[in-house]
């Protein structure tokens, strides 16, 4: 966060739910209320060879750290960048031979950064980690057993030449990134690759249909001057009108599940009881667990247990074949469970997305273009009446369908859904996110190839198959050759 410009937030005690953070005055869709640098974060255990631990891109070749030999980063540029950062985990990782797990390489940074900056390092900040909730008191005696192995980790990891900290504080910092920590997603947005520490972020509630939403920004580390460089962050984005004074909210997790099971989510999670308009009124829930209506009649109460049971045992099976890569197995459950499912469950019923989805990007994966365009505009059509009109995921799942029915040959649809997902994820991400910018370059794209197959429909679809079979193309029967 910067410290030029304070940020038109404010702290409000809100009642139940503690402390939150309400505006100070009106916004509207797209607008960032906020943007915050991370405290500390760190990169996966699982994705520590793969994933840039200054940017958090993901690099297919990147940059090991020559001292610790599990740092990794895009190159020698973003290594200096994060060199402030991983200086002292550098040494700690060198002495005791291997790195720790992510949770004790996260709250070893967060003391150091404490002990570099103390708790507050910016005068936007608007809380310290002391006065953040651990739910310490709430945990499960499994989950403290599991906190108590954590703590006994970070003391082995932790430098005899640092600065000494006390086991209880050191227990709340792991409760904290337990129910606060943030996760970090590549620089496409698609993948899960770190957890990190925002503090003014920690202070925003829980709702389900929320009226902002989070993105990770990865920030410039391009420059050869790192003065130049901006750091990476998250940006809390609004999701439409936000009237002075009205608490920010964001979802801890994805609205499509009915609302218990989101309720119990959350009180696991986050140790509340959630009682937003949604879960207290169980808003869409019919909708979630909808059954096929033919001219009045719906299948009987055992007849929809039996297939919700064979879907549940169905998914499992489908998982372990995708986990396994044998993507025909995958696809051939699919096929047997939607012909079970589609006389039975409605179209926006969970379990049948579920398996839509899966279908759709799996025949993608294997080329089979044109069947997995008709599940993902299934999947499409269901998602739009559940989720709120400008949800990242909706915005994302557009995009998908879009390139599928691009790759389909289906251009007019292919161009409607990149516009579509375009307009939600320019209020969700912003331009200048990476995802953004690749939909802006789709969208071109698409916008020549309607403009050319509405001109001449033979032509366009001459020169799709030359591109995509890699022949000569061929015009009035002769070859046309590429520009040199």
């Amino acid at each position: 966060m910067t410290v030029e410009k304070m940020d038109p937030v404010e702290v409000f005690a809100a009642g139940e739910k503690g402390r939150g953070l309400r505006v100070t005055k009106e916004m509207s869709a797209g607008e960032v209320v906020f943007a915050e640098a991370s405290f500390a974060a760190v990169v996966f255990d699982s994705l520590s060879l793969q994933v840039c631990h200054s940017c958090f891109r993901r690099q297919v070749n990147p940059h090991r750290c020559g001292q610790c030999k599990f740092a990794h980063y895009c190159d020698r540029t973003c290594q200096r960048a994060a060199w402030d950062e991983h200086k002292q985990e550098c040494s700690a990782i060198k002495n005791i031979g291997k790195a720790p797990s992510e949770n004790v390489r996260l709250v070893a940074r967060i003391l150091w950064r404490i002990q570099k900056d103390t708790g507050l390092v910016s005068d936007t900040q608007l809380t310290t980690l002391d006065l953040l909730e651990d739910h310490l008191s709430k945990i499960c005696p499994e989950d403290l057993k599991e906190l108590k192995v954590d703590v006994q980790h970070f003391y082995n990891y932790w430098p005899k030449k640092s600065k000494p900290v006390g086991e209880d504080y050191v227990a709340h910092l792991f409760g904290v990134i337990n129910c606060n920590g943030f996760t970090l997603s590549d620089q496409r947005g698609l993948q899960a690759v770190g957890v990190g520490l925002f503090p003014n972020l920690c202070l925003v509630n829980h709702d389900c249909w929320p009226n902002c939403t989070v993105i990770l920004n990865p920030g410039n580390q391009t420059a050869l001057d790192a003065a130049l460089h901006s750091k990476r962050r998250i940006e809390l984005r609004a999701l439409g009108k936000i009237s002075e004074g009205e608490e920010l909210t964001i979802s801890y997790v994805d609205f499509l599940n009915v609302s218990k099971d989101r309720q119990q989510l959350l009180k696991k999670q986050y140790y509340f009881d959630c009682k937003c308009e949604h879960c207290s009124s169980g808003v869409k829930d019919e909708l979630m667990t909808a059954v096929r209506d033919s001219d009045g009649h719906k299948p009987s109460a055992d007849v929809v247990k039996a297939v919700t049971d064979f879907s549940l045992q169905a998914l499992v099976k489908i998982e372990e074949a995708r986990t396994e890569g044998n993507f025909q197995e995958v696809v051939k459950l699919c096929r047997e469970c939607l012909e079970k499912q589609d006389p039975v469950f409605g179209d926006t019923n969970l379990h049948l997305l579920h398996v839509l989805s899966i279908a759709s990007e799996v025949l993608s994966f294997m080329h089979q273009f044109s069947e997995a365009a008709g599940y993902a505009q299934r999947v499409l059509d269901g998602y739009t009446k559940l989720y709120q009109p400008n949800n990242a995921q909706l915005g994302m799942a557009i995009m998908r369908a879009g390139v599928t029915h691009w790759h389909a040959g289906r251009i007019e649809t292919a161009h409607s859904l990149v516009c579509r997902a375009y307009a939600i994820l320019i209020i969700t991400h912003g331009a200048h996110h990476p995802i953004t910018k690749d939909l802006e370059a789709m969208r071109r794209q698409t916008e020549m190839e309607l403009r050319l197959f509405k001109q001449n429909e033979p032509v366009y679809r001459s020169m799709r198959e030359a591109v995509l079979s890699d022949k000569p193309l061929m015009m009035a029967g002769e070859q046309i050759k590429a520009a040199s």
